[in-house]
């Protein structure tokens, strides 16, 4: 990484330090910023060295912590149109990376669902650093917490568990997607063949961001 390049980190955190984010100015660094070294650059600002090792009683079903590509996530805030007025939700948050990306990217209120303490610790500690107010994490079972985000409109899954949980989170989904419109962006994963939802075009093999169709009423309701 150019020197300039990595300096241009430390004006952007005094900024963020002083006046909190400002997505027309995040957005104009991080352009500036060669493509190649964009993951580093973020992890510099995020203040990652290194990837921490995962917690040894990782339930099973659960992924362990590998962070997204900054250009997968440019991809999936693009192509979900992502806005101030949106709640992010980082299904698996790991260290908080994704999540403070979009906060920085778009302003939106972001909330990290992460299973393992010392990543939920290490996350809120960054996020209050560079003095994102809008974005939280919150410690637990994603796939069990889900179902109480009642606010979210845009849901990212980058592998964060197997198949019998992301089961288990698309039925809570569903139930949301009853009350109003909301965009699921999945990562790497197979397609999710459900009626409620159609794939965003254009579809890439690594990224397929979805729209919610209206729900048909349930029985009980």
């Amino acid at each position: 990484m150019h020197p300039t390049v990595r300096e241009s980190v430390e004006v952007l955190r005094d900024g963020l330090v002083r006046s909190g984010p400002a997505p027309a100015v995040f957005r104009a660094m991080l352009d500036e910023v060669p493509v190649r070294d964009r993951d580093a650059w973020v992890d510099l600002l995020w203040g990652i060295d290194e990837l921490p090792d995962d917690d040894p009683s990782l339930p099973r079903g659960c992924v362990p912590y590998l962070p997204c590509e900054v250009s997968t996530v440019l991809e999936a805030v693009e192509r979900a149109e992502v806005t101030a007025d949106d709640v992010f939700v980082d299904v698996g948050s790991g260290l908080g990376r994704t999540a403070g990306l979009v906060q920085l990217l778009t302003g939106a209120g972001c909330i990290g669902l992460e299973i393992q303490p010392r990543l939920v610790h290490a996350a809120r500690g960054r996020a209050a650093w560079l003095n994102l107010s809008r974005c939280c994490f919150v410690e637990g079972d994603a796939a069990e917490l889900v179902r109480h985000i009642t606010i979210g409109t845009v849901f990212f899954f980058y592998c964060p568990f197997g198949r019998d949980r992301l089961e288990r989170v698309l039925v809570d989904l569903e139930e949301l997607a009853r009350v109003r419109p909301i965009r699921v962006c999945c990562v790497g994963m197979p397609a999710l063949d459900r009626e409620w939802l159609v794939p965003v075009e254009p579809t890439s093999v690594d990224l397929v961001v979805y729209r919610s169709l209206p729900c048909a009423p349930t029985a009980a309701d």
